[in-house]
Formats: C-alpha cells, sequence, structure tokens
C-alpha cells in the first residue's frame, strides 16, 4: 500500500512567517534581547533546519558574553521552550488557516487505506497542534508524526525521512513526500524519496531540484492549483488526489 508523508510548517499550513517568526520575536521581547527577525532575516534564517538551530546559529561570542550566557545550549532550550509556547497560543487562536487541500487529500489517503505521516524537525506538540487545525482530531489521531530531535541530524539530512520509513516498514519507492522548502525537498530526496512541493510565503525562489512536481498548493474542487514546475510530465489537472500520488510513484 502507498503512503503519503507531510513536512508540517510550510505544507500543512503557512506557520513559518505568522508563527513561528512572530513567536520568536514574542520570545526576544520578553527576554529583553536585542534582536527581532524581519522578513529578510528570518528567510535566511531557513536554510538551517531546526529552532535550536537557528536560535544557536545568531548567538555570536561577543552576544554570548554581553547576554552572560554561561551555558549556551540550556539558555537556548529555555528560550525554545518558551517560544514553542508562545507559537501554540498563536496556533490555539486558529489565526493561521490550514493551506488549500490539506485535509481533502488527508482524509481521501486515510479513507484508502493509506499510511499517512509527518516527519518535522519542529517540536512534536508543535506538529501535532498545526495537524489538528488541519484536519481536525479525529484525522489527526490517524496520522504518525515523526518530530523534533528523534533523530541527530535536521534536514537538509535525509535522517528524519529514513527514520519514518524504517518505522513504517516501507522502501522509498513506496511513499510520496509533500514538501515546501528547498532544504526539506534535499532531504525526501537524498532519502530516495519521490516529492511534490508546495511552495510557502518564503521558499517560492529555493532550488526544488529532484522534485516530481513543484506546486502553488495541492488544489481545491473550483480552486485548482496551478503547476510551476512538472519535470516528470505528470497527469495533473489542477488537484493533488491519490491518482496523481500513483503516477508520480509510478
Amino acid at each position: 500500500m502507498p503512503a503519503l508523508i507531510f513536512d508540517c510548517d510550510g505544507v500543512l499550513a503557512d506557520t513559518e512567517r505568522d508563527g513561528h517568526r512572530v513567536a520568536f520575536n514574542r520570545l526576544f521581547a520578553e527576554a529583553g534581547l536585542p534582536l527581532r527577525w524581519d522578513d529578510a532575516e528570518y528567510e535566511r534564517l531557513l536554510r538551517i533546519g531546526g529552532g535550536k538551530e537557528r536560535l544557536t546559529s545568531v548567538i555570536t561570542p561577543e552576544r554570548a558574553a554581553a547576554w552572560r550566557m554561561d551555558d549556551i545550549p540550556a539558555t537556548v532550550a529555555r528560550w525554545h521552550a518558551r517560544k514553542s509556547a508562545l507559537y501554540l497560543d498563536l496556533i490555539a487562536t486558529g489565526a493561521i488557516p490550514p493551506r488549500p487541500g490539506v485535509g481533502r487529500l488527508i482524509g481521501q489517503a486515510l479513507a484508502a487505506g493509506w499510511p499517512v505521516a509527518v516527519a518535522s524537525t519542529s517540536l512534536e506538540a508543535s506538529v501535532r497542534a498545526v495537524l489538528e487545525l488541519a484536519v481536525g482530531p479525529g484525522l489527526a489521531s490517524q496520522v504518525a508524526v515523526y518530530a523534533g530531535d528523534i533523530v541527530a541530524r535536521k534536514k537538509p539530512a535525509p535522517d528524519i525521512y529514513r527514520h519514518a520509513l524504517a518505522d513504517l516498514g516501507l522502501t522509498p519507492a513506496e511513499a510520496v513526500v509533500v514538501e515546501d522548502s528547498g532544504i526539506g525537498c534535499a532531504a525526501a530526496v537524498a532519502a530516495g524519496l519521490r516529492t511534490i512541493v508546495t511552495v510557502s510565503a518564503y521558499t517560492a525562489a529555493d532550488d526544488f531540484s529532484g522534485a516530481s512536481l513543484v506546486l502553488t498548493d495541492l488544489g481545491e474542487p473550483g480552486r485548482p492549483a496551478q503547476a510551476l514546475a512538472d519535470p516528470a510530465d505528470l497527469p495533473f489537472g489542477g488537484l493533488v488526489d491519490l491518482a496523481l500520488l500513483e503516477a508520480v510513484l509510478a
């Protein structure tokens, strides 16, 4: 039976700009840190997989000394935990809608008996919150979640996808991934997985080498998606459905 694996942020909902970035900036304000990530800075930081890793990347020796950070990893972990709580508060407001076609496609796949999973570098609680926002608690409870620090190396390393495949008992030839970013696409392709990309707020200019199809979104009836690149010459008619996923695998 084929399987369907989603990334979370930017795929289930466009959470990076109006969710994670906002939560990071609220953390900085709470902690009295002279940091604020605007759109351009956060877009650059998204080339780094993982929120703790992004925080660590901006802590220079000078900043560590000025901020009296005797234990950088412990401080980053504490900051990231607070940022995650702020992010969950944002998700709970329902202000960030799911992306088109996500609920429809997950519902179709589960109804057909396909295994469905989410593989993300975000914390598991954050992923489950976005998943429930996108498909509701009932369908979300049927979706496997692989998230956070479950693997040592974050995307673009393929580890999270290899872990998901091993846990689901699948080979790469049996699963299609939906990603939104260049590093996510690189991770899936490096794991040997066929990949569909739905570009998000920050990722339209990313390198999607190896993707089977690059789209604006997954599409809805009466609101078709647009193909931005179709290197495999797939029969895309505006909606990503199970027939199209089977064509991707073939």
